[in-house]
């Protein structure tokens, strides 16, 4: 990210700013404004869902949802901005997503923007998905640093330690599938429709979540990591060894999943708990623990996570549903503190398929961008 000098604020102080996203099956657009004294005022808010393209094959088709952004992303960027009562040259900055996502979903709003910026002369601001969602909660809550964030969804499972704009600190991240995965992946075995995560919970609330044996990935282990691969698998197993399931036969499954995925999030979530509460003693008490991420909308994972929190002295924050997804106010809000920061892109920022928000993890890993190695990032 390049610097500007100075920053490029309005005279009265504010900046606003047109954030587009399109990183896997949400085609996003919305316009942001911060005031002088920091408050945050969503103008505009649009999400294009891809459901109906997606859901005959049980899950998301990368070349789909590519040539889906691509048809929709520069006419939704004018939409956003006739919703907001602008027009291009009232803004102050374009932010786009830049990565971590599938990379043809990724060049759709990067590229819109691009030339959005280049046909203008607006700043480009290239924007980490994952910062997006670190950030997401203010978006809603006056939520101050430091903070301990679970981003879960269908791409990533990671725990953070948002230490400060900029300053983010991974605890723990998952070693194969994210949670939402799991999730997914079962409801296609068991033929339980489109997205999966839903249609499993639906599924499993006339179950008995005990039925099932199911395992407690890396029980006992030291850290914050996660792991559901094994569970995933253990799961297509009982159902592959059922002869003729029934319906209940079903709902027990999705019951004992959901449960076993639930448990899984909260326990690792504790040990990052402690590890975050020893780092900032004279904080105040409860400490903010924030969920985010598609599988933050399950009831079940957000009551054990709430148990949790509560039981460890922190609260839980989660963002309004809208926002916990995949979204561009997220996006927005992101780049409006780059802005205000002067740091902006050149036309050449790349578009990513992997992008580490945690600085650590860009220093180690060379080859960021070249494709999934190890660890979701």
């Amino acid at each position: 990210m390049d610097l500007a000098s100075p920053s490029p604020l309005a005279q009265d102080g504010t900046l606003t700013v047109l954030g587009l996203e399109s990183s896997c099956d949400e085609t996003a657009a919305a316009v942001l404004r911060r005031s002088a004294t920091g408050e945050i005022e969503v103008l505009s808010d649009l999400i294009l869902g891809q459901t109906e393209a997606h859901a005959p094959f049980g899950g998301v088709v990368p070349e789909i949802a590519a040539r889906a952004h691509a048809e929709a992303m520069s006419g939704l960027a004018e939409q956003a901005l006739q919703e907001a009562g602008l027009t291009l040259a009232e803004i102050d900055g374009i932010a786009a997503t830049s990565g971590p996502g599938l990379i043809g979903g990724v060049m759709a709003a990067l590229m819109t923007a691009k030339g959005m910026a280049l046909g203008s002369g607006k700043p480009l601001i290239a924007v980490n998905h994952l910062e997006g969602h670190a950030l997401s909660p203010r978006l809603s809550e006056n939520l101050d640093f430091p903070y301990l964030l679970l981003l879960v969804s269908g791409g990533h499972t990671q725990l953070i330690c948002v230490e400060d704009f900029g300053i983010y600190r991974r605890l723990g991240s998952t070693l194969d599938d994210a949670a939402g995965e799991a999730f997914d992946k079962t409801a296609k075995v068991m033929g339980l429709g489109f997205p999966g995560g839903p249609a499993l919970e639906r599924c499993a609330a006339s179950g008995n979540a005990k039925r099932f044996d199911l395992p407690n990935p890396l029980k006992g282990r030291p850290g914050c990591d996660f792991s559901f691969a094994g569970l995933k698998t253990a799961a297509r197993q009982i159902w592959d060894s059922l002869e003729n399931p029934s319906d209940q036969d079903r709902a027990d499954l999705a019951a004992s999943v959901q449960t076993a995925i639930a448990h899984t999030l909260a326990a690792r979530s504790r040990r990052a708990m402690r590890e975050f509460a020893a780092g900032y003693p004279q904080a105040d008490r409860p400490l903010p623990f924030v969920v985010a991420g598609g599988v933050a909308a399950n009831q079940t994972v957000r009551k054990m996570l709430e148990a949790a929190a509560r039981e460890e002295g922190f609260r839980l924050i989660a963002p309004p549903m809208r926002w916990c997804t995949d979204n561009a106010a997220m996006i927005a809000l992101a780049g409006l503190e780059h802005l205000a920061r002067g740091e902006i892109d050149g036309l050449d920022a790349p578009a990513r398929a992997r992008w580490p928000l945690d600085a650590l993890s860009a220093r180690l890993d060379p080859v960021i961008g070249s494709g999934r190695k190890g660890p979701k990032a």
